[in-house]
């Protein structure tokens, strides 16, 4: 069984009984921490008592779990690999994903050379930070919490995560757009391997040919060891890897934490450490009074989009698993280069064509295998 955490949720009896360890037999429980939930949904009378047990719990994950995610449906409290349930909103969480995500490529080429990465993501952040305030007045929600779990797995997903964006942000200003998405589609190569290493999740057949396919299409595109390679790309890879542990961490954390506190944080976190690297480049912490009119279309994408693309990305992880979800993000690279045929008359050739086509081809397996196993 993987060290990853889990917890037991059992009921005494009204009398104080003795309670019923993992094995099925009585006397105490070993004592640790988290993970897979056992449901408790069996009639009782008495009072409801978590008994958490299991190995230890990797360092700094000590507060995953809460007695309501305990006791709630297994598509949040479960991590561990299940038959999909939720296909179907998986894949329109996705296409939000995708295009929002496009979006973006679009805002940032437009500001590039009168803004500065960091302050375009500042600027992300900071539209981030009020559509959630937007959101918490609108319709208060008792998922609203301010208060995350695991403030540690927060802290470390969004650092690494403000690093994999700035080399993103700085490739899409050097590199054609299809390039760029094409290298950042390593991605689901590392999020299956943590997912597997500290998920718990299953790795299928179908799931292997759609991680293969998509990162064959990937290499079949970027044609390394050919003169096209540019070394700027090893900014995307390292990037790349980054998103990996940040889409890994937000699975962990959706089993625990509301999608509106995993964005909240995101965005608290990482406004402070853009400014302060803006500020470490030479350029003013507080820069809005530069912005042209002009300017604040792009802006205004890139902050809608900034949140749209992350909340979007979120809820796809709360229905299904991390292995599920990133093939369905290969589809951005034949997405982004049509975008760069139509906006910027970047060509597509024919190499780009056939890495799409074979990254579309692992995508619809995966669909058809995760389709007919859906309960």
């Amino acid at each position: 069984m993987p060290y990853w955490p889990w917890v037991l949720s059992r009921r005494l009896a009204p009398d104080g009984g003795a309670r019923e360890n993992e094995s099925g037999g009585t006397g105490p429980p070993r004592i640790g921490v988290y993970s897979r939930v056992v449901s408790a949904r069996q009639p009782h009378n008495g009072p409801v008592c978590e008994i958490r047990t299991g190995p230890p719990a990797a360092p700094g994950l000590e507060d995953v779990s809460r007695p309501e995610h305990a006791l709630s449906s297994r598509s949040r409290g479960k991590m561990t690999s299940k038959p999909q349930r939720s296909f179907v909103l998986v894949a329109l969480w996705m296409a939000g994903t995708l295009l929002s995500f496009s979006a973006i490529a679009l805002s940032i080429r437009a500001l590039h050379g009168t803004l500065t990465v960091f302050e375009i993501l500042a600027l992300r952040n900071i539209g981030g930070l009020v559509i959630l305030a937007a959101m918490m007045v609108a319709a208060p929600d008792p998922g609203q919490r301010i208060r995350p779990e695991s403030p540690f797995v927060h802290a470390m997903r969004n650092t690494i995560h403000f690093g994999g964006q700035a080399l993103w942000a700085y490739g899409l200003t050097v590199l054609p757009l299809a390039t760029v998405f094409a290298i950042e589609f390593t991605t689901p190569t590392w999020v299956a391997i943590f997912a597997v290493l500290f998920l718990g999740e299953r790795m299928t057949a179908a799931r292997a040919a759609a991680l293969v396919l998509g990162f064959v299409g990937v290499l079949v595109i970027l044609r390394p060891g050919f003169d096209s390679f540019r070394p700027e790309a090893l900014a995307v890879a390292a990037a790349a890897i980054c998103f990996g542990v940040q889409q890994t961490t937000t699975k962990f954390l959706t089993a625990t934490n509301s999608t509106w506190t995993i964005m909240f944080w995101m965005n608290v976190i990482q406004l402070p450490l853009n400014l302060g690297a803006n500020v470490v480049v030479g350029e003013p912490a507080f820069f809005l009074g530069k912005l042209a009119l002009s300017q604040w279309l792009p802006l205004l994408g890139i902050g809608v989009c900034g949140f749209t693309a992350h909340y979007c990305l979120t809820n796809a992880f709360r229905h299904g698993d991390a292995i599920v979800v990133t093939p369905i993000d290969f589809l951005r690279v034949p997405l982004i280069g049509l975008i760069g045929w139509l906006v910027y008359a970047e060509q597509p050739e024919p190499a780009v064509l056939l890495g799409a086509a074979i990254v579309v081809a692992g995508v619809l397996i995966n669909i058809y295998a995760e389709s007919r196993t859906r309960t």
